[in-house]
């Protein structure tokens, strides 16, 4: 017989059927949320998380493109490809990104300046790799695969990076590639930049960068929780960059910097039948390699504060008194206008004075050279003739005349940063300096020298164009393009200069040039086995007072005459016109004409029958190895005077705290 129930019994199992009660209403609900939340996730969100999914195990990695191949017009490599091992971080799998490269930064040799570079590109990445160290060395490698599974997110890539292995031969005309800057990403498309840091800076590599460049491609692959590449998924493979074949000729080049060699000076040459630019040279160069993967303070600080300035293009960018190498031009003036003829002579008593002035313009020739026609003035480069002429063609005239071979602005060749030197006019010196024109200005200006500067390239192009008896042509360096982007290439002369005199003028003016070289100022030039027609040049540097003589010894090197020669040859089919400069080279008939004759030499008799052809790639490599110790020598007597010049400031500190007070 059951017992009855109490109250106090009654209610607790109230309590305890409330609280079962309870207790399943919430695990209802439980399980209610939790079939609520799967099916949200499973029919919902499903594409949303799916995706994510993806994301955490599929990587979308950028393919770069080959960057195109240069060449020479003989197909000998200027610009090339090498395969170098490199380190790359990628944002979305590193924690620390700081903290890492601080970590790498023995194992690469990592600056503080490094640092924050490598972290501002991984601040603006979007989860892309971002590129950490080029051109790993052996040792490098070797140390970061011993710590490898510490640097999660840091891996080794195989890249194509650019080479030149000809050094400072042609790295004032290909110039160089370079990690983007700051200013670059601001500009750049991001698209066409994926996966690659290099960008072309100066020279043919930053004029041809959209050509040279190619276009990216992918690579979608399946990545384990640490990163690590399980297999490929998909694949769109990169364009390579269009291969260009420059005008340029190796072994022409190769002479025209040895002659050079040891001057400050440029070489530009030109082929005058359709622009093509055979050399183009700046001396001092630079070698273009280290700025690849980012030149050393130290080494960039030495090039820029070289007192010879080898970073300087002298070719493209120089801008000098043209002296009498414009002559022949200015010469052509005087027919057009209608104020010469080929028999119209003047008298030279050695000087020339504006009327009613008693100031005299004196001829390079004490005494003068008497009576002068066209053909004489040219051959004996004779100031007092063009002196006389440019009084009478006025300065309007003479700089509506002088434009047309390209003086004053920009010849259009495909560089970059081309100066466009000056040609004066009372216009130009109104602009820039309100003042009016003087006609003792006109007077310097018909020689060469006050306002009137000019570029080698200019001076070479006006030659050029005056070798093929008036035809226009814009110089350029591209000779062909091969791959996916178009180009257009000049391949003949845009046009003629506009001149009222006769056809044969221009003949006659090939004479009177090559009667220069045969036996007047230009005569160090003189080749009998071929015809050259040339002109020689002397720019004055700093003025000389009136009655006063010019003294050499007593000036310092650097306020030294320019030396300047131009031609073409051979005179009866013109092949090659050129521009020498020698800076503080002194006469340009002793030390300029000599060096014209050398590159005419090489290109009409030796070149087709005994080119000069490029080192083996085993001699280049002794030559590369000769280079880098004689660099090292440099350093470290650069270094040890950097030591002394520290230590000898520290002693005088060190006096100037010691010594007794007066």
């Amino acid at each position: 017989m059951n017992k009855p129930l109490t109250p106090s019994t009654e209610r607790v199992n109230s309590v305890f059927a409330s609280r079962i009660i309870i207790l399943g209403i919430l695990i209802f609900a439980g399980l209610g949320g939790l079939i609520t939340r799967y099916g949200y996730l499973q029919v919902y969100a499903h594409d949303k998380y799916t995706t994510q999914a993806d994301n955490n195990r599929i990587k979308l990695i950028s393919a770069p493109p080959s960057r195109g191949y240069i060449y020479d017009r003989n197909g000998i490599i200027l610009a090339d490809n090498q395969p170098v091992f490199t380190a790359m971080l990628s944002p979305d799998e590193v924690d620390d990104p700081e903290r890492t490269l601080h970590l790498l930064a023995p194992i690469f040799d990592l600056s503080d300046k490094d640092i924050t570079d490598i972290l501002a590109r991984v601040s603006k990445s979007k989860n892309d790799p971002v590129t950490v160290k080029i051109d790993l060395t052996e040792a490098q490698l070797a140390q970061f695969s011993e710590r490898k599974p510490f640097f999660r997110g840091v891996n080794i890539q195989s890249k194509l990076t650019r080479s030149y292995p000809y050094d400072e031969l042609f790295a004032h005309v290909i110039g160089y590639v370079g990690r983007i800057n700051d200013k670059e990403s601001k500009r750049i498309d991001k698209d066409k930049y994926a996966g690659t840091d290099l960008i072309g800076k100066i020279g043919i590599e930053d004029y041809y960068e959209d050509v040279l460049l190619g276009q990216p491609g992918y690579q979608s692959v399946e990545t384990d929780a640490h990163g690590n590449i399980l297999r490929q998924l998909d694949t769109k493979p990169p364009i390579s960059g269009n291969d260009i074949t420059l005008s340029l000729d190796y072994g022409l080049q190769t002479v025209a910097q040895q002659q050079l060699d040891g001057r400050r000076g440029a070489i530009v040459a030109i082929d005058p039948k359709n622009g093509d630019v055979l050399a183009f040279v700046s001396n001092p160069s630079y070698d273009p390699n280290p700025f690849i993967s980012g030149i050393s303070f130290k080494d960039y600080d030495a090039l820029r504060e070289d007192p010879d300035e080898p970073l300087y293009n002298r070719a493209l960018q120089g801008t000098y008194p043209p002296g009498s190498t414009i002559k022949p031009f200015e010469g052509l003036g005087g027919i057009h206008y209608g104020l010469r003829n080929w028999d119209t002579t003047i008298y030279d008593p050695g000087y020339f004075s504006l009327p009613g002035d008693s100031h005299r313009f004196r001829d390079w020739k004490r005494g003068g050279h008497g009576t002068v026609d066209l053909k004489k003035s040219i051959v004996m480069s004779v100031d007092t003739y063009y002196y006389k002429l440019a009084y009478e063609m006025g300065i309007q005239r003479l700089h509506d005349w002088m434009v047309r071979f390209g003086f004053g602005e920009k010849t259009g060749i495909d560089l970059p940063n081309e100066r466009p030197g000056i040609m004066p006019s009372p216009k130009w010196k109104k602009e820039t300096y309100d003042k009016g024109w003087l006609p003792g200005e006109t007077i310097s200006v018909s020689i060469g020298q006050g306002y009137f500067l000019a570029t080698p390239l200019q001076i070479a192009n006006a030659t050029a164009m005056t070798a093929n008896k008036g035809h226009h042509i814009t110089p350029h360096l591209l000779k062909s393009s091969d791959g996916a982007a178009k180009v257009n290439v000049i391949t003949k002369p845009d046009g003629r200069i506009d001149y009222n005199g006769k056809p044969s003028d221009w003949i006659r003016m090939h004479d009177a040039m090559e009667t220069t070289v045969e036996s007047g100022t230009a005569r160090r030039a003189y080749n009998p086995k071929y015809r050259i027609a040339g002109k020689s040049g002397t720019a004055q540097v700093k003025s000389i007072a009136q009655g006063k003589s010019y003294n050499k010894a007593a000036l310092d090197s650097r306020y030294w005459d320019h030396a300047w020669f131009n031609g073409f040859a051979p005179v009866d089919d013109p092949q090659i016109a050129l521009a020498i400069l020698v800076e503080n080279g002194g006469g340009g008939g002793a030390v300029a004409a000599p060096i014209g004759r050398e590159l005419f030499d090489y290109w009409v008799l030796q070149r087709k029958t005994n080119p000069i052809l490029p080192p083996t790639p085993d001699q280049l490599r002794v030559i590369k190895s000769q280079k880098a110790a004689q660099k090292a020598v440099r350093d470290a007597l650069r270094d040890k005077e950097e030591k002394a010049l520290e230590e000898a400031q520290a002693l005088e500190e060190q006096a100037a705290t010691t010594a007794p007070a007066e």
